[in-house]
């Protein structure tokens, strides 16, 4: 996906969000690390669409985690800073890949740790499947069929200088 693929896509999910949840009473959440700068570029198309501004919360997940033993001795955890209320909202949690479904779970006990949310609906860029868990997103940019020894990496200018989703082997 080079980076004019990523920015259409990110407007369609945007008017795709925006056409079933309306504006009113929407919060996007971002997964930490990726996902928080898809939710702020999200919430700015949303904007441009809508000329209404959709707060953007950032979600940390690494507590959460099921495999935080493998993680090392001291894993860096960064505060979640939803900034929001989160009752009784429509949530959008956004996260760059959806692959097995743990980190979804684990974002949705972090996020349940912060109030109980109306209605909570998963986006995310690309969907690769081989699922583990039962978790379905609401919202898919790509879905790319992968084979388990393939990674799909998804660079952004905000935290890697670039532009792009790569799908590689391991």
């Amino acid at each position: 996906m080079s980076a004019s693929e990523m920015d259409r896509t990110l407007v369609r999910l945007a008017y795709q969000i925006v056409e079933e949840n309306g504006t009113d009473g929407l919060g996007l959440i971002g997964v930490r690390r990726r996902g928080v700068p898809l939710a702020e570029r999200l919430s700015k198309s949303i904007g441009h669409i809508e000329d209404v501004q959709v707060p953007v919360g950032t979600l940390d997940i690494t507590f959460y985690r099921d495999d935080l033993s493998t993680v090392g001795p001291k894993p860096v955890v960064h505060e979640s800073e939803i900034g929001f209320s989160i009752q009784d909202k429509n949530i959008v949690l956004v996260d760059d890949v959806l692959f097995t479904g743990r980190t979804v779970r684990a974002a949705l006990d972090a996020l349940f740790s912060q109030g109980r949310p109306r209605r909570v609906q998963l986006c995310v860029l690309i969907d690769r499947g081989h699922r583990e868990l039962p978790i379905e997103a609401a919202f898919i940019g790509r879905t790319v069929q992968t084979i388990l020894r393939e990674v799909i990496e998804v660079k952004l200018k905000e935290i890697d200088g670039m532009e792009k989703v790569l799908l590689m082997e391991k």
